[in-house]
């Protein structure tokens, strides 16, 4: 009875949308702004407590910006760094400022500009010095070349600046600069394209989320740093057709899953100089990782973190800075993989460390003291998601996390001292999914929060009490274009796996809804362990597509499976370890095929799925695999061959060969292509240089031997995202938008 009266209920609020509302087009979402959600990223919390920081329009310097302070109790304003003082000798305009970075005296800043991408982030470029006391204003790094400094930062006592100069991808030296006469200083002088100091080769950047390989000692007498050897690992070579009258290369250091990876040490050299005494870390550096680096809470010993190459083993050690010899204090295991703990913080002036673990089931904070014989359980039967502040002055760590209710996240904190259990601050009002940046005092927090259907809202508050202080931006003219569309209901909902595990989802109807007819399911999936989509918040341009999909007569659906990230404790991520491609999809597909058996609207005869990367690959699975299923697919940038794969990632989640070779021969979706009855779109472009080209050119290949007839689309070198170029992801996704209107049919029946 329950269930008829939900679905008349759908169908009456269906019927009842405006007769007047919007339709979407794609121009609307990807052209222009109507329905952007204005972001609020730029304001930084001084480490001094005495407020925060923005740019904002200058008040000297037409078209410029001045650095301004905010007192975030009563908003005052204080100009700090006006733009005149950012020209630079000879030019008539100020520097862009890009990023800025305090000495520790807060009396010069050091302004970054000019920057370019390397890879995923923009970390290079150029910095300039202000002192603000004087007025002087100079580049840091005088005499290199245009954007090559990387990761410019103070000593602790701000007399000293030290960076990596990187030019092309023939050196990556570590440099320190005196602040008062500018001289420089070469700490290493074997950078070159495949020893590369202070920073670090594709593998670890993309998967380690490692870039700034260098740390200063906290008496600034020296600097701990990583060195990456890629000699021996095989280069990856992307082809460009288009840019000139015969082919450029573009060739990189990339393990593939079973090849050499590159040999991380760490080394600790004198700033002014000398020879880098290298820490005795044990074990082949080749089939070991170092994960994480900084100084043990005093200047004469480094804390390092050490994965094994299975990735199921974290040493934590200590290494002497003037000898090198290092001892393991703390040691974990899991039997499938972990994470290196990057959330490391020192208590008690280095009497204790905070540590985040799974072994309890759940991801959990620990206090454990320095020789790691004893340690204390802060945080309780639930998933700490993301640490956004210890604030060790007023004894809590603050934290996101969701005990009841994994498609939505809030803020909490917890006693360091195991006091008290943790604490919710986030009103329970405000259903969805907070994002925050606490103040170093722990007293304020810059606040982001959305829903599937309301559009972010950036704005400061006070803690703990959560009392909204400000709104910057609540982007009100969007929300008010949108909530003009019309739009169907939407509906959170929880199926079962193909184990019975629940899983959560979303579904979207379309506007004139009639639960007696039957519809089209439309189904988005990602399926990996990098990523959620079934998660209670503002989806940007890709729920728009969707909206508009159910406008055109679809009913859109996405569900979290097994594997991925949603704090739902240790057994549900990692019941994926050597089943990634099955498990996941095998999720997927028992939960539509509960839907459909449940729900007499959704026709079984028309159902699609698309995905990106994950999702693509996860798109091809459900297609070979579960053809009877899924009749229709859009795939983008997949992996039909996880051997392709770089190392890092594809083993942490299904092994290592050659011994795991059985598990990988199973899980390759390229294995079952044979199996295609279904319409398959496949779409990749060529300068994709995470996921390569190469594997769709190894599909198609499978798909011709085997006579199965596709469409594919490639697109000249645009990496993973295909964004790059004028039009492109409106071109992508009109195609993707005009094949399943073709081979899925859409409307009621």
């Amino acid at each position: 009875m329950h269930r008829i009266f939900s679905i008349f209920c759908l169908t009456m609020l269906a019927a009842a949308s405006g007769a007047n509302a919007d339709k979407l087009t794609l121009d609307a979402i990807f052209e222009d702004s109507t329905y952007s959600a204005k972001a609020h990223r730029g304001a930084v919390w001084l480490k001094d407590g005495s407020g925060y920081t923005t740019l904002e329009p200058s008040q000297t310097v037409q078209g410029a910006r001045d650095l301004v302070r905010t007192d975030p109790a009563t908003g005052e304003t204080s100009v700090m760094i006006p733009a005149d003082q950012l020209i630079p000798d000879g030019e008539d305009a100020p520097i862009k400022i890009e990023d800025y970075i305090w000495s520790p005296d807060g009396r010069k800043v050091m302004i970054y500009t000019n920057s370019k991408r390397v890879w995923r982030q923009n970390t290079q470029g150029d910095y300039w010095l202000l002192d603000r006391d004087s007025g002087a204003f100079r580049q840091i790094g005088a005499g290199f070349p245009e954007s090559s400094l990387m990761f410019a930062k103070f000593s602790p006592q701000g007399d000293r600046i030290a960076y990596v100069q990187k030019t092309g991808s023939k050196i990556h030296d570590i440099y320190v600069e005196d602040v008062a006469t500018g001289a420089q200083t070469r700490l290493t002088s074997d950078g070159s394209e495949t020893i590369i100091n202070g920073t670090f080769d594709w593998a670890y950047e993309e998967e380690f989320g490692l870039r700034d390989g260098f740390r200063w000692s906290p008496d600034g007498s020296k600097i701990a740093y990583w060195q990456l050897d890629a000699s021996g690992v095989k280069d990856f070579t992307l082809i460009n057709n288009t840019d000139a009258l015969y082919p450029t290369l573009t060739t990189f250091s990339y393990p593939k899953v079973g090849e050499t990876n590159s040999a991380a040490r760490i080394g600790v050299v004198g700033a002014a100089g000398g020879n880098t005494t290298w820490m005795k870390v044990p074990g082949d550096p080749r089939t070991h990782y170092l994960v994480y680096l900084d100084w043990a809470a005093n200047s004469d010993e480094v804390v390092v973190q050490q994965l094994n190459r299975r990735q199921n083993t974290n040493r934590l050690m200590y290494a002497n800075a003037a000898t090198g010899d290092a001892v393991i204090v703390h040691s974990e295991q899991d039997a499938a993989w972990l994470d290196p703990v990057t959330d490391f913080r020192w208590f008690d002036g280095g009497a204790s460390f905070l540590w985040v673990s799974e072994k309890s089931g759940w991801r959990t904070l620990y206090r454990v003291s320095r020789d790691g014989a004893n340690e204390q359980r802060l945080t309780g039967d639930f998933d700490v998601v993301r640490i956004v502040r210890i604030d060790t002055d007023g004894a809590y760590a603050y934290f996101t996390a969701s005990p009841n209710d994994p498609q939505r996240l809030y803020l909490y904190r917890v006693a360091l001292d195991g006091s008290a259990p943790a604490e919710r601050l986030t009103p329970t009002a405000q259903a969805g999914t907070h994002s925050y940046r606490v103040s170093a005092d722990g007293r304020f927090a810059f606040h982001n929060w959305s829903k599937r259907n309301r559009l972010p809202v950036y704005d400061l508050v006070s803690l703990p009490d959560h009392d909204t202080l400000r709104v910057f931006e609540d982007n009100a003219e969007a929300q008010a274009a949108f909530d003009a569309l019309d739009i169907g209901e939407t509906e959170f909902f929880t199926t079962q796996g193909a184990d019975g595990t629940v899983l959560e989802g979303i579904m979207r109807f379309p506007p004139d809804f009639d639960a007696s007819k039957q519809y089209p399911l439309l189904v988005y999936v990602y399926g990996e362990p990098a990523g959620m989509t079934a998660a209670d918040r503002w989806g940007r341009s890709l729920a728009l597509w969707h909206i508009l999909m159910t406008q055109k007569g679809y009913i859109v659906a996405t569900l979290d499976n097994r594997g991925q990230p949603a704090p739902k404790g240790r057994a549900w991520r990692k019941s994926i370890y050597r089943t990634l491609g099955l498990t996941n999809v095998d999720d997927q597909a028992a939960a539509y095929r509960r839907l459909l058996a449940e729900r007499a609207y959704l026709d079984p005869d028309r159902v699609g799925i698309w995905g990106h990367s994950g999702g693509g690959t996860s798109t091809l699975h459900a297609l070979f695999r579960h053809g009877d299923l899924f009749k229709v697919g859009v795939s983008r940038a997949p992996v039909p061959d996880l051997r392709l794969y770089d190392s890092i990632y594809q083993e942490r989640y299904s092994g290592v060969l050659p011994d795991d070779a059985d598990y990988y021969e199973e899980a390759v979706a390229i294995n079952y292509a044979h199996q295609l009855e279904g319409k398959l779109l496949l779409v990749h472009g060529t300068g994709d240089d995470k996921v390569h080209y190469q594997g769709s050119e190894r599909l198609i290949n499978t798909l011709v031997e085997h006579k199965k007839q596709f469409q594919f689309f490639s697109y000249p070198n645009r990496t993973h995202g295909i964004r790059e170029g004028k039009n492109t992801t409106t071109h992508l996704m009109q195609m993707q938008t005009d094949y399943f209107l073709t081979h899925l049919p859409p409307g009621a029946r």
